[in-house]
């Protein structure tokens, strides 16, 4: 073991998941501060702060005890669909992810949350309990970060471009 370890348990078993999701949601942490840094919109500023936080207190969830709420699920989802009215009628289909910096970054941060959606089912599959609170967490962050991408886009005038699958139709 390293004298300069970055992480008490980047040890443990390597089929211990918790590591890995604490390691991952740090990372998507980083990631909303990274979009953060771009975004000038002192409201929408204070907003991924709070979601940021939010997060990072996700993160020691399967080690210790979950401490989000329903209630920060709650808003979390009303400004998912505050933003979803602003784009109405934008696009209602699969898109490019591309576009500004901003939206670049939300279409990163949302592919990551789907990402830690899969982690925590697996390790739900190797029989461990994982509170409901979290899937319903991570995958509802992965859609408001998607309909962000969507409003940072219209906010900068950039038109959406539909993806149709050559395999799904």
């Amino acid at each position: 073991m390293s004298k300069y370890l970055a992480y008490p348990f980047l040890y443990d078993d390597p089929s211990d998941l918790r590591c890995d999701f604490e390691i991952f949601t740090d990372e998507i942490s980083s990631t909303i501060g990274l979009l953060r840094a771009f975004v000038d919109d002192k409201s929408l500023k204070y907003e991924l702060s709070k979601i940021n936080e939010l997060v990072y207190h996700m993160n020691a969830s399967l080690r210790t005890f979950v401490s989000i709420t329903e209630d920060e699920l709650k808003w979390i989802e009303s400004r998912t669909v505050f933003y979803k009215s602003e784009i109405e009628g934008r696009i209602n289909k699969f898109v490019i992810p591309e576009g500004c910096i901003c939206a670049s970054y939300a279409h990163i941060i949302r592919t990551k949350f789907k990402a830690l959606v899969r982690l925590l089912y697996r390790y739900k599959e190797q029989g461990n309990e994982v509170d409901e609170l979290l899937f319903d967490f991570a995958n509802l962050l992965s859609g408001y970060f998607f309909i962000l991408a969507l409003k940072f886009n219209k906010d900068e005038e950039i038109k959406e471009t539909e993806f149709i699958s050559r395999n799904y139709k």
